[in-house]
């Protein structure tokens, strides 16, 4: 970087400031605008479970909770402009090549995040659901308070599609050669028993099988990150010479 354009700490913090306002601004906008379809947000967050009343036992409960998925859908909604602004803030230290990557990549992470979203709907939270609100029938029935279910409901769909974007990350990491496939491959049992770990976390059930339905795709994840990893080294002058070291210069 040319000496002159060096920014001081100040300057970094300023640049700072201007991005978190934008994006504040930016979540503002999407809010505001998924509060006039917020009805229709809920009836797609309830159709999972179509057969349970949701009820609400304080004043300010079904409005608060009417809010809070407003935010949650800006906040899915503002996520280009989010990523543009931390993309843009941390290109500075990247080189030209790595920024090339970066900017590549960024509709890929988008993409997997609501593929995640999509898996979780779809795959994970019927059964989920099915278990949770059975569970017990014969001695007590289930009286869902809506803030409880749509906190669960959206925790779940949230994470699943951050972890979805695990490929994406690695391959990034592995072409500005932060990883190399050796040295994921080597750590392969390490993320086996991680996915499980992690599948336990996100999965709001006690239920085996519900949360082998996240670690397993985790770990699906997790080898198309070692194969693209691969893929983002290949053709490349100097193979990796150390197994241990993620970075061969």
């Amino acid at each position: 970087m040319n000496p002159d354009k060096r920014l001081t700490i100040i300057e970094h913090l300023e640049e700072l400031r201007q991005r978190l306002i934008r994006v504040v601004i930016a979540l503002i906008i999407t809010t505001g605008i998924s509060f006039f379809f917020a009805e229709h947000i809920f009836r797609l967050l309830i159709r999972p479970a179509p057969d349970v009343p949701l009820i609400y036992t304080e004043v300010t409960e079904y409005f608060g909770t009417y809010v809070k998925v407003s935010l949650y859908s800006g906040v899915v909604l503002a996520l280009p402009v989010l990523l543009y602004e931390i993309v843009m803030y941390i290109s500075p230290a990247l080189t030209s090549k790595e920024k090339r990557y970066l900017y590549a990549l960024l509709p890929g992470t988008l993409i997997s995040f609501f593929v995640g979203a999509a898996f979780g709907y779809f795959v994970l939270l019927p059964p989920a659901l099915k278990f949770l609100l059975t569970f017990g029938n014969d001695i007590a029935s289930p009286q869902i308070k809506i803030g409880n279910y749509i906190s669960v409901v959206v925790r779940l769909l949230f994470w699943i599609g951050i972890v979805f974007e695990l490929p994406v990350v690695m391959f990034f990491l592995s072409k500005i050669r932060i990883l190399n496939p050796r040295l994921l491959s080597r750590y392969r049992r390490y993320a086996v028993v991680g996915a499980f770990v992690l599948g336990g976390i996100i999965t709001p059930t006690f239920d085996p099988v519900n949360q082998t339905l996240v670690s397993v795709p985790l770990i699906a994840l997790y080898e198309l990150g070692i194969w693209l990893s691969k893929l983002a080294w290949r053709g490349q002058q100097r193979p990796v010479t150390h197994p241990d070291s993620a970075i061969t210069h």
